[in-house]
């Protein structure tokens, strides 16, 4: 049988992944191999991993070209992907804040500058705020600061770069983290060895 294909996320998080899979008792440790396959095989051959840029895991996953899959839940909630998410691996945790330069009062109207549109759009909205939301690639703490925008929607792990560039958080508006994610097709058909593995992670999760 063929192996499961997981896609993974390229940076930082792959040596978590592998440790967490390693955790699981599957030898993931080609994931740390310093070369530049993109396509690499577990100790035991069951699992076959695709080292992917993190905003396309799941898209690969969604359409069948990976069977499983590693990504942020910040990508789900925003891009709206088709995907069974059957466990939170507890990886990567940060918040997805709004927040403001230092001081400066309430605007009834706010410019809003973030990569993440959508989650942006539908927060305001809750709040019944007409507010105008510009899309930013990188660097948006640099908005509020050349009069771009008044707020900022953003991904903090420690608030440390925020307070840097003189701004502030007011309010949390999702956690996030690492999940697995499912191709709802593949769940079905290959479901005992989606299943293994999915059971395998959680008691490392658990162990954490």
């Amino acid at each position: 049988m063929k192996p499961l294909r997981v896609a993974v996320p390229k940076g930082r998080v792959t040596r978590a992944v592998a440790k967490i899979f390693a955790q699981a008792g599957v030898d993931a440790s080609a994931l740390l191999a310093d070369d530049r396959r993109l396509v690499r095989e577990s100790g035991d051959g069951q699992l076959s991993f695709a080292l992917l840029k993190p905003d396309d895991v799941p898209t690969y996953v969604e359409y069948g070209a990976c069977d499983i899959g590693v990504c942020g839940r910040d990508v789900l909630l925003e891009r709206r992907y088709d995907l069974l998410c059957p466990l939170d691996l507890q990886l990567g945790k940060c918040r997805l804040v709004l927040a403001a330069p230092d001081g400066a009062g309430q605007v009834d109207a706010p410019r809003v500058a973030t990569k993440y549109v959508h989650m942006a759009t539908e927060y305001f909205d809750r709040l019944g705020i007409p507010a105008e939301i510009i899309f930013v690639q990188g660097s948006v703490e640099l908005a509020p600061l050349t009069g771009l925008s008044d707020y900022i929607v953003d991904l903090v792990e420690t608030g440390t770069t925020l307070a840097e560039n003189g701004l502030v958080e007011r309010e949390t508006i999702a956690h996030i983290s690492s999940v697995l994610v499912a191709n709802r097709s593949q769940y079905k058909l290959r479901h005992e060895e989606v299943t293994r593995v999915v059971e395998q992670l959680r008691g490392a999760v658990s162990e954490n």
